[in-house]
């Protein structure tokens, strides 16, 4: 569904010392229809490029971005972007806030649609709150739903949990499983958490610091649905270790080891 081939980028500066910085380099990968392809690296390794890139927000310096077998030149349907910041509009309630994708895709509302996917992130109780009345949590929920809500084809995810407290996180991270196994749009999801990568992804693309390449690409071998307890098992331990591995080195993880020990 989704094929980066060779795939560069280059950003310049402005002002009067005129610069240039590579943010990718050389990237080639496909996502296949339904996939969860999770992406982690450094800070500044070019992830989020990667997800504006595939949105059509920005165009690659060199390389292609295809989508459903058509060059990506501009933002289009079937790809929804789902922030870190939720972006929800404060003068709208939740269900408002999730019925606007419908609104601006189609011009009207089905109501009933509506309050189907706010039952389905578990905010029913909450339909006529505003977003300043939710937690950090419930507005992240609100975001997934308003993504969701339009049956994107592609659903582009950039650290959309990286603000939210260990056990929010958890609870957002069982119920994307669950909403992405009931729906399944093709997934690229941004993150830090190697554990995150892991728990969500049928395979993870781990990148190099800037200019950001594939070091290595991981499956994932867990089946699906996928419990919170896969991270306790010995298998997930070894493929976090693979993945620290690149991004931290072996010297590193090995030192990481003889401190447990």
């Amino acid at each position: 569904m989704i094929r980066l081939h060779k795939v560069s980028k280059e950003f310049e500066s402005g002002g009067r010392n005129r610069a240039s910085t590579f943010a990718l380099e050389d990237v080639s990968v496909d996502v296949g229809k339904g996939e969860f392809l999770t992406i982690v690296g450094p800070s500044g390794c070019g992830k989020s490029t990667i997800l504006s890139l595939v949105a059509g927000f920005e165009y690659p310096t060199s390389g292609q971005v295809v989508f459903n077998n058509q060059v990506v030149v501009a933002p289009g349907s079937g790809r929804v972007v789902v922030f870190q910041e939720p972006g929800l509009y404060p003068w709208l309630d939740v269900r408002q806030n999730v019925a606007l994708g419908l609104k601006l895709r189609a011009g009207k509302v089905d109501w009933a649609i509506v309050h189907e996917f706010v039952a389905k992130v578990g905010l029913t109780d909450f339909e006529r709150h505003y977003p300043n009345e939710l937690s950090g949590g419930m507005r992240q929920r609100v975001a997934i739903a308003r993504a969701l809500i339009v049956s994107p084809e592609v659903l582009l995810m950039d650290e959309p949990f990286g603000a939210l407290d260990a056990q929010t996180r958890l609870t957002m991270q069982e119920l994307l499983l669950d909403l992405w196994g009931a729906v399944k749009p093709t997934v690229i999801f941004v993150t830090h958490d190697v554990d995150e990568a892991i728990l969500l992804g049928d395979r993870i693309a781990v990148m190099t610091a800037r200019p950001g390449r594939i070091a290595d690409m991981v499956q994932v071998p867990f089946g699906r649905p996928r419990a919170l307890g896969t991270t306790l098992t010995p298998k997930f331990v070894e493929i976090k270790r693979r993945v620290l591995s690149q991004l931290l080195g072996p010297d590193e993880i090995a030192s990481l080891h003889g401190a447990t020990n």
